[in-house]
């Protein structure tokens, strides 16, 4: 129980994040940020406290979510530093404005995610606030892939996620029927090839979409602060987490393909033997 509240309380200090960095911060915009803090943080408690699983995967597998988490925490923290540079100027939200401007422009090239975003933007914006999205969104892609490499560095060289014990699929992939048909590590693979690259198609796909929506309906105003880094953040920590997903769940058809191997071969030795 006191795992599963100290998990809800972190998941509820992230979600409040922006709104306890950044200044002079609307009381409404404050009111609504507490109450789905506080539905988060009750969701997770419930998730997390019971024995059996609901929806979150891989609970037995760690560091895979946390690792999410910690990208996702650093991604929304970072981002509230440096807009915080903006009203309330210090040497680290100067810093950060700075790394993240470097890294935008790097990032900023002809089809690349970051031009896709900035050119979703409507053609009369301010250019503040065109540089303000350029800026974010090369902080939060960093961020992103430096989650996914430090994930496939512990699949790769630490060997995630055998650690000395068994893979319980039910418990670490609640969602996935292993007896709905055909086989398993058929359906793993397939499962792991569709996340991996809607994973790599999303950054791309989204402004796309965002864009061609911007065109019949409203178009997105991204001026807010709070509006935007929540933006940016689901823009590159989703497409960072499908393809997480993705390369867990290959690992895990490798496991299995490797464990009907040695049965295969346990299973030809007793026949010699015999």
């Amino acid at each position: 129980m006191s795992g599963a509240a100290l998990r809800g309380f972190l998941i509820a200090l992230m979600i409040a994040t922006p709104a306890l960095i950044l200044p002079d911060v609307p009381i409404e915009s404050s009111q609504l940020t507490v109450l789905i803090a506080l539905i988060a943080a009750f969701m997770t408690f419930v998730e997390y406290n019971s024995s059996s699983p609901s929806i979150v995967e891989f609970r037995d597998a760690a560091p895979f979510n946390r690792l999410r988490f910690a990208a996702l925490l650093g991604t929304v923290l970072f981002l509230s530093i440096a807009f915080k540079d903006q009203s309330s100027p210090t040497a680290l939200t100067g810093a950060m404005t700075s790394i993240g401007t470097i890294l935008g422009n790097s990032i900023d090239f002809p089809f690349s995610p970051v031009r896709l975003v900035v050119l979703m933007l409507p053609a009369d914006s301010d250019p503040q606030v065109v540089q303000s999205v350029r800026t974010a969104a090369g902080i939060a892609y960093l961020t992103s892939l430096t989650a996914m490499a430090a994930f496939l560095f512990l699949v790769r060289v630490m060997g995630w996620p055998a650690r000395g014990r068994a893979f319980n699929v039910w418990v670490n992939l609640p969602l996935f029927d292993p007896t709905a048909g055909g086989d398993v590590l058929y359906r793993l693979q397939r499962d792991a090839r569709v996340n991996i690259a809607l994973g790599f198609l999303l950054p791309f796909l989204i402004p796309a979409v965002v864009k061609a929506a911007a065109d019949l309906l409203n178009p997105i105003v991204l001026d807010n602060p709070q509006t935007l880094i929540w933006t940016m953040t689901a823009w590159a920590f989703l497409p960072a987490s499908m393809i997480m997903r993705g390369i867990a769940m290959q690992r895990i058809a490798e496991m299995i393909r490797d464990q009907r191997k040695r049965a295969y071969a346990n299973a030809d030795i007793d026949l010699q033997v015999a």
